[in-house]
This record gives C-alpha cells, structure tokens and sequence, in this order.
C-alpha cells in the first residue's frame, strides 16, 4: 500500500511539473473558441459614442417629457430595416412546425419527425426528444393518419364556424411560442452570501412566457372605423406582394417573443458548428434607437439632418402624413416596401415613417431626469395582479406612415401599451457588439464574412 502511494506521488509530481505545457506559468485556459465575430447578415455596425439626446429645437407639442444631455452608448448592431412580413412570417411557421411536430410525436406516437437516438451527457435519451428539422413536413400532402392526429390536436380547424369556404386552414389561435427570461437585475439585488443564506437559486429569477405568435390582422379595420382597409386585413401579411412591407399587428410581447427565438435559432446553429453563442437579440433600447436614427448627425432633427422634410428636388425623405393630410403625396398610401427611401449615415432605412417601433423600454415622463448617461436604460417587467396599467406602457419611436412631421423627429416620444397592436406600428432588432470595437476586432480578424 505505501509502494502504491509513492507510486501515486510521483506520478502526481510529474503531472505537476512538466505535462501541463505551462510550465507553471499563468498563461490562461489554452484551447479557447475563436473570438471573431462577423457581422450579422441584414444588420448595419453603429459604432460606441456619446451624442446629445433629447430635443434639439422648441418643444412644439409642450409634451415636456424630455430634456437635452450627452449620453454615451457602447457599439451594437441594428437591423437595417423593420422586420418585414417575411422574416416574421418564418417565425411563425417554426413555431406551427413544432407544435405539429410534438403533435405527431406526443399524440400519435410518430417517430419521423423527431430525433429517437440522441442521449445527453449521461448516456441518457432525451426526453421528449429533440425535433428533426431535417425531416420536412408538407402540410399540403399529409397522410391520413398524420391529418387525424393534428385535427385532433386542434391544430386545424374542426368547428364548422370556423371554416370559411370549406378550407382546411391552421387554427392561428393555437400558434402559441412558449419561451423563457431571466430577471438579471433582480438577481443583482442580493449578494452570493445572501443567496445561498436564503436558499435562492437562479430558477427563482426564470419567469416563464407563453405568446401568440400570429399577427393581428384586424388591426386595418379597428385602428380606422370608418375606413375601407379590408384588403389590406386579408392580405397584408400574406401576399407575396407585401412580403418586404414590414410587418404590423404585432404587440410588445410578441416582437420580444420574437427577437428570444431568433436568439436560440441562431445559438442552436453555432452549437452545432461548435462555436460559442452569440449576443442576445433585443428590442433597441429607446437611446440606442434615437443614436441610430441620428445617424452621427448631432442636433438633428431628422435622421438625414434637417430641417428640411424634401430633397432638392421636392421628393419627400420619408412615408408619413404630408401637407394637409395628402397621404398619397410621398408615394405610399399606407406602409411602403422596407428601404424604399434614402437611409441615413448608418445604412439605416425607415428610422423615420414607415411604421413606429417598438422599444424595449418602459415609458416614463420623467426617465431622462433619473436616468444615467451611460447607455440609458428602463426596464419593467409588467404584473397586472400587481402594477397600474400605466406601467405597461411602452416607448415607441419613429413616426408612421399615419403620423404628421412630428412624429419623425429623432427626439419624439410616444408610447403604446404592451399587449396593443396596431397597423403603424412594427419593429427592428439590436444585438449588443462583444467588445470595445469593431475596428480593434479587425486587427485580429481582417476577414469579416460570415
């Protein structure tokens, strides 16, 4: 026994001393992922900076809910355009895609459509079993059987009321995304002492979300009683005409819902690729929105500079309300294609008119008094059991292809409660940049493709 505990010591030594390839030295953990990080397809690089937010002229609506300040802003990406009917749309059939698939799997026992042999790091199967994406599905040509388990399901519709010219057609109340947020600023509140004194674990912060996923379509006819908008209800989000129009109907919740999918779609590719995932995508913040939209352009009005709302040539800059109410004048009569006029200095289109967007922030008269200057941001996640119906109020910006001048303006605030939609209102995506800057990341990495 003490031959094989000399034995065991000096293998130990060994070890110690010469296999690690350090030699004792603190070098960090070798054999790391790459740090290079490309720029999202669709998305324009707004580079860090401090710029003055707020107003930079009278106050004309004596709206007084914000004032002047320089603030400072890390770097981000931004989508170039509002989320356009099609990108939404490829949300909304992943999420009909897999509820047919655990449908088919879960009710009916079918194996086809799910992932039988993978196990986790235990040698244990998963389950339910993970969903094989590379199995199509084509609910244009399914088998009876298939037909009987998702009609059972719900999946279709089943009540003669519902049907409309006898079509079989996909219940879109049943097209529902359940996802999942951690609260990180109230797990900041307690110290690792107090949460392991007062047993607090991090599933305690996890709040569980389930969203209907589908565009509220009838939003042409409630925003506008008087109005004939019924084409617009039946196939704006659905005509291949309209497939780069960005898309509207979709509320708060929804257009967070989406930005959490795309985050896992995209992070479920790198695993496989084995790369390490990449930054959230999130709604803009209402500063990161109003830097963007600035285009470096400081005191500004408007995200070409200003003050003038034509070219030289008296074409207007953006889709909204001109002159006297002459919706036509700009070109459009409601939204218009995404990037149809000129963008900013970014590579921004559409930061002004088109349609309004959502921001992720919590609305508040007073923010830019008790905000800070370093990358502003207010967050509220809403209770109704709880909070006044005042704290669902989200910031919008941008103006609309409804709205007078304005409403364009880079410092105009407005809001809209969370679980409204409306058919001025879309959305765009940031994604914080993982660094300082981009410029020192291409001195590592000087080809920048995906």
């Amino acid at each position: 026994m003490k031959k094989f505990s000399l034995l065991l010591l000096i293998a130990v030594l060994f070890a110690g001393c010469g296999m690690r390839g350090d030699r004792g030295h603190v070098i960090g953990v070798q054999d790391r992922p790459s740090d290079f990080y490309a720029d999202p397809p669709g998305m324009v690089y707004v580079p860090m900076g401090s710029f003055t937010m707020g107003p930079s002229d009278q106050d004309i609506a004596y709206a007084q809910n914000a004032t002047s300040r320089t603030v400072s802003v890390p770097a981000f990406y931004m989508d170039e355009t509002e989320i356009t009917n099609n990108q939404y749309r490829q949300f909304v059939y992943w999420v009909r895609d897999s509820i047919a698939r655990n449908m088919l799997y879960l009710d009916g026992g079918i194996e086809d459509y799910v992932q039988m042999d993978l196990e986790d790091a235990y040698g244990v199967p998963y389950d339910p079993p993970f969903l094989d994406w590379d199995a199509g599905i084509d609910f244009a040509d399914l088998d009876d059987e298939e037909l009987i388990i998702l009609m059972e399901g719900g999946l279709f519709h089943m009540d003669e009321g519902e049907r409309f010219f006898r079509r079989r057609e996909i219940d879109v109340d049943r097209l529902e995304y359940r996802y999942f947020t951690i609260d990180l600023r109230e797990a900041a509140r307690y110290t690792p002492q107090q949460r392991r004194e007062e047993g607090i674990v991090r599933q305690d912060f996890v709040t569980e979300h389930t969203t209907h996923v589908y565009p509220d379509t009838l939003v042409w006819i409630r925003d506008f009683t008087y109005s004939y908008n019924e084409p617009m209800t039946k196939m704006y989000f659905w005509h291949p005409t309209y497939d780069h129009y960005p898309v509207v109907g979709v509320n708060w919740d929804q257009a967070r819902a989406f930005n959490v999918w795309r985050t896992q779609y995209l992070n479920s590719h790198l695993a496989g690729q084995g790369q390490p995932f990449a930054m959230d995508f999130e709604l803009p913040s209402e500063t990161q929105w109003e830097y963007a939209a600035r285009g470096g352009l400081d005191l500004s009005p408007y995200p070409w500079g200003g003050p003038y709302m034509r070219t030289k040539e008296g074409c207007f800059l953006a889709n909204f309300k001109p002159l006297r109410g002459d919706y036509t004048a700009t070109g459009a009569m409601y939204t218009t294609i995404a990037g149809y006029y000129p963008p900013n200095d970014y590579g921004l289109y559409d930061m002004a008119g088109n349609v309004s967007e959502w921001t992720r922030n919590t609305y508040d008269e007073s923010f830019y008094y008790f905000g800070p200057d370093m990358n502003p941001d207010f967050q509220h996640e809403f209770d109704p059991a709880t909070d006044h119906i005042s704290m669902s109020r989200k910031v919008i910006r941008g103006g609309s292809w409804k709205d007078i001048g304005y409403f364009l303006q880079v410092s105009t605030r407005a809001y809209e409660y969370q679980d409204t939609a409306k058919s001025y209102i879309g959305f765009r995506s940031v994604q914080t940049y993982p660094g300082a800057s981009r410029e020192m990341m291409e001195q590592r990495n000087p080809s920048n493709v995906w």
